[in-house]
């Protein structure tokens, strides 16, 4: 027997076997999406989860009922470093794709505002979908296995968690970012990528609470209230959102808070934001405001200042605007005069709340910053320095609004991965 052949042949077919692998490390949404697309093309998956089950931060996003997508597309909620390349990394055809993607697993949607939720108002129900599917397309799936070391030799990637060593010819890091650690996201797949020569941009908490400078904080905390609200930095107007706010004693939340924190976490000197509270967002001036409380006069009559605010505002917050007037809330609303009027408001319209900074990572739904789309080919999401190297979801520098934005972009970038990864061999 030709030992020489024996044993050319031997590597010919441990190639072919490597080749047709692939390991996804992180069992998130992104990480379940491409391993199921790769394994429905007659790849061989393996998902490494440093958890005890897959999914876990899936089950606590929407609170708890699963915001998995969101029917305004616009790119403008998607962010990242060098914004000109998100028409390219988000066509209109992939998120057509990621829709038909989530209806495949069954899943029955219930949209609420343009906020899409499975309609069982369950995230468990979107959990074990894309378990389900990825059960049945033979995915294997290793929990308790935190990878420690990641390389690649010639063809080969070794893998090495705590336990065990795995080979593969493609692995995508799917370790998602630095946000909520608690759910597994330690900034892992940061180190992994860096290791391998690659280049993360500044890592920052994004979609996160704001912390503020507000005398009378404890007075209305936990107060919730439909506002718009606008982000001054050094006095100029850069942002405006309208919706729910909470009112806390460190400061402000709600969505239309999340979707103000990017700029700030971003921004090594805080102390120059402002956040501007409307409390009556159906006007935007002090004379509209007039006009609308001299028609509410007409049908109120005598009243105290209190009892013309109560119809529309929490009685916590009328307390603190007359705190901050320093007139009491049983004061005669006819004896105001017109310059105090004027006075509440402006206090209304344009409540100003001076930001200090931003909660931590332990606090932040997701992280802006992270791999850098430059070292990344757009239209496969493959390492230009390491072939066979892919990313998907937050380990990238891509960051969506809140709302359903960044499982989309979990969905899209794992079925753009899933579509290309091995595409040379097929």
């Amino acid at each position: 027997m030709n030992l020489s052949h024996f044993h050319d042949s031997y590597v010919i077919i441990t190639m072919v076997i490597y080749m047709k692998q692939v390991i996804v490390i992180g069992g998130g949404p992104s990480g379940l999406t491409t391993a199921i697309c790769v394994a429905k093309r007659g790849y061989r998956v393996t998902i490494l989860e440093r958890n005890k089950s897959c999914l876990k931060k899936l089950l606590i996003t929407g609170n708890g009922h699963c915001n998995y997508w969101n029917e305004d597309q616009n790119n403008v909620h998607y962010h990242t470093t060098d914004n000109d390349e998100v028409d390219k990394l988000l066509p209109d055809s992939l998120k057509k794709e990621a829709l038909k993607f989530i209806e495949s697993l069954g899943i029955v949607p219930k949209i609420k505002n343009g906020y899409y939720y499975p309609f069982s108002n369950q995230a468990t129900s979107m959990k074990e979908a894309l378990l389900t599917e990825a059960h049945r397309l033979g995915v294997s799936i290793k929990t308790e296995q935190t990878v420690v070391k990641l390389e690649k030799h010639k063809d080969l990637f070794l893998i090495t968690t705590d336990k065990n060593q795995f080979q593969s010819s493609y692995v995508v890091l799917a370790t998602g970012s630095k946000a909520y650690p608690k759910t597994g996201s330690d900034g892992l797949g940061y180190q992994l990528a860096t290791k391998l020569g690659h280049t993360i941009t500044k890592v920052h908490p994004s979609l996160v609470q704001l912390e503020g400078n507000e005398k009378y904080a404890k007075d209305w905390n936990g107060v919730r209230a439909d506002v718009t609200v606008s982000l001054y930095k050094n006095k100029n107007k850069i942002k405006e959102e309208s919706g729910e706010i909470q009112l806390t004693e460190y400061g402000l939340s709600g969505i239309c808070i999340f979707n103000l924190s990017r700029e700030i976490a971003s921004n090594q000197n805080k102390n120059l934001y402002d956040v501007l509270i409307n409390f009556t967002p159906w006007v935007t001036t002090s004379e509209e405001l007039d006009i609308w409380f001299k028609n509410r006069e007409k049908i109120l009559k005598k009243r105290t200042i209190e009892q013309m605010l109560e119809g529309f505002l929490n009685y916590k917050i009328i307390h603190v605007i007359t705190k901050k007037m320093h007139i009491a809330p049983d004061y005669d609303w006819c004896n105001m005069s017109k310059a105090k009027k004027w006075e509440l408001y402006k206090w209304l319209i344009s409540y100003p709340v001076h930001v200090s900074g931003t909660k931590s990572f332990e606090h932040a739904q997701v992280c802006s910053g992270g791999l850098n789309l430059k070292e990344v080919h757009i239209d496969t999401l493959e390492s230009k320095k390491v072939k066979g190297l892919y990313f998907v979801g937050e380990v990238l520098d891509v960051d969506g609004d809140c709302g359903g934005y960044n499982l989309g972009f979990a969905w899209m970038s794992g079925l753009k991965v899933g579509k290309h990864i091995g595409e040379e061999y097929d």
